[in-house]
């Protein structure tokens, strides 16, 4: 209930007058049946605008530690948002298993197969979580993008600007039928997860980067500290705050062993 009235009362409204999101591809997405929904990252409002334009609910997976006050759980639970502890291996089984429960009731999952936002705007390589979850849930993946969030709420800055233009872009489904009996083989869940990347970087235009974001704010970060340097250089706004990991595979990288 309080998902609907946030949507269509409280939020939805509000973000249309402000920022006039555009919503192309809207026919990809089917009236009902399980999905995968994978997007590019690039601002902490990116999972606002991703259903904002759709008549069904789409389901996160997100850190649990979003849950541990109250002040900002209530948020999350209406923003339909699944905690999930991710400091272990069976941690990270245990998020799998949240994800392919949401698909088997039928619903959309929403994931981005970056396991974090994007440091600079480019984009990194996916995690293989998301092919786990389309092989072992059997469901196709959507590949979404997001245009003009980074600018409206830029990493590092707390609250968005009141103006600016979203555009989100629905890509065709992708679907792996060929790969239903190999849910586990590490080599098919890398080819699943860099096809789901390929589409994404083909509608967005990002530059890709063959390294997760993970590994390569964590690098920056070192080069920097070696170098007496304030923050990354290739960090566009100059921020080395860890980004929202909602929703996220990044947990998922144990599968490629």
């Amino acid at each position: 209930m309080l998902y609907w009235f946030l949507r269509y009362v409280a939020l939805g409204p509000f973000f249309k007058l402000a920022y006039r999101p555009r919503f192309q591809g809207l026919e990809n997405i089917p009236d009902e049946g399980p999905l995968i929904i994978a997007a590019n990252h690039v601002s902490f409002i990116d999972s606002l605008f991703i259903p904002l334009g759709l008549k069904r609910e789409v389901i996160f997976l997100g850190k649990a530690e979003y849950f541990d006050k109250k002040r900002t759980a209530w948020f999350f639970k209406a923003t339909n948002v699944i905690p999930v502890r991710r400091e272990s291996g069976s941690a990270a089984e245990g998020a799998l298993q949240a994800g392919l429960e949401v698909l088997g009731k039928g619903d959309i999952l929403g994931i981005y197969p970056e396991g974090t936002r994007s440091p600079d705007g480019r984009l990194y390589r996916g995690k293989t979580g998301v092919a786990r979850l389309a092989l072992e849930g059997r469901v196709p993946v959507l590949p979404v993008c997001l245009f003009g969030t980074r600018e409206v709420q830029p990493p590092g800055q707390r609250s968005p600007k009141l103006s600016g233009r979203v555009r989100v872009v629905y890509g065709k489904p992708l679907t792996f039928e060929r790969y239903y009996d190999q849910p586990r083989d590490r080599f098919v869940l890398r080819a699943v997860a860099d096809e789901i990347m390929y589409e994404i970087m083909s509608l967005s235009g990002q530059e890709y980067v063959d390294e997760y974001a993970s590994k390569y704010r964590a690098r920056m970060k070192r080069e920097a500290g070696e170098e007496g340097d304030a923050a990354p250089r290739s960090t566009s706004d100059g921020s080395t705050q860890i980004g929202q990991d909602t929703p996220t595979a990044e947990s998922q990288e144990r599968t490629e062993g």
